[in-house]
């Protein structure tokens, strides 16, 4: 057999052989990224959690002010409505002295009686200042402040301005921070312009006399 057949013979006999398939574009971008530096990793995830615990520290903070605030809040006002009935016995009692102060101030007989009640005036007041209460009375002259004064009515007074207080009626209470009851008052109009002289606007009026 020649080399020529011999060849033909093996390229019959040999399997047929596959061609690799070329590469699909974008197989390089299929490749697992690199993976972040364990160091840079750590570092983050600490800011994070730092930054969490500083919020929360924040808000534990804030719950804590909150809450010592209503609890003071709550001592300061409860006795609100209570103490607005004992206001009731002060003003019966600064009443009742200045009744006897007017009618009885020239008997001795009755003075150690209104030195008792002036006694047990101060000390009720005294009581209530000791749990937050605090009397006010504006004076005359003194700017009427809706927050602070309830006006029961007006009163000519030339001595003194307008929207002023002329006279307390009752006096006020605060609670805290907070108003308990306003103060009764007479708040000064002012005094009346005077009428305009008639004289003056028939002078002003009157035509000149056409003989001058």
């Amino acid at each position: 057999m020649t080399d020529t057949h011999r060849a033909d013979a093996n390229a019959d006999a040999a399997p047929d052989t596959v061609e690799p398939a070329a590469a699909e574009p974008g197989a390089a971008e299929a490749a697992p990224a690199e993976r972040e530096d364990p160091a840079l990793a750590l570092a983050r995830e600490a800011s994070e959690l730092r930054d969490k615990l500083l919020r929360t520290l924040a808000e534990m903070e804030n719950l804590r002010a909150r809450t010592a605030r209503e609890v003071a809040d709550s001592r300061t006002y409860a006795a609100a409505s209570f103490a607005r009935d004992i206001l009731t016995i002060a003003d019966n009692m600064a009443r009742a002295l200045q009744t006897l102060r007017a009618e009885l101030k020239e008997n001795a007989g009755v003075k150690a009686l209104l030195d008792g009640v002036e006694l047990t005036e101060r000390e009720l007041l005294k009581v209530l200042d000791k749990h937050g209460v605090r009397k006010f009375e504006p004076q005359p002259g003194e700017k009427f402040d809706p927050n602070m004064h309830q006006a029961m009515y007006e009163v000519v007074d030339p001595s003194l301005p307008g929207g002023t207080v002329a006279q307390v009626v009752q006096a006020g209470y605060t609670i805290g921070e907070r108003m308990l009851r306003p103060a009764l008052v007479a708040v000064a109009k002012g005094a009346p312009k005077p009428p305009a002289d008639p004289s003056a606007n028939d002078n002003s009026e009157k035509s000149p006399d056409p003989t001058d």
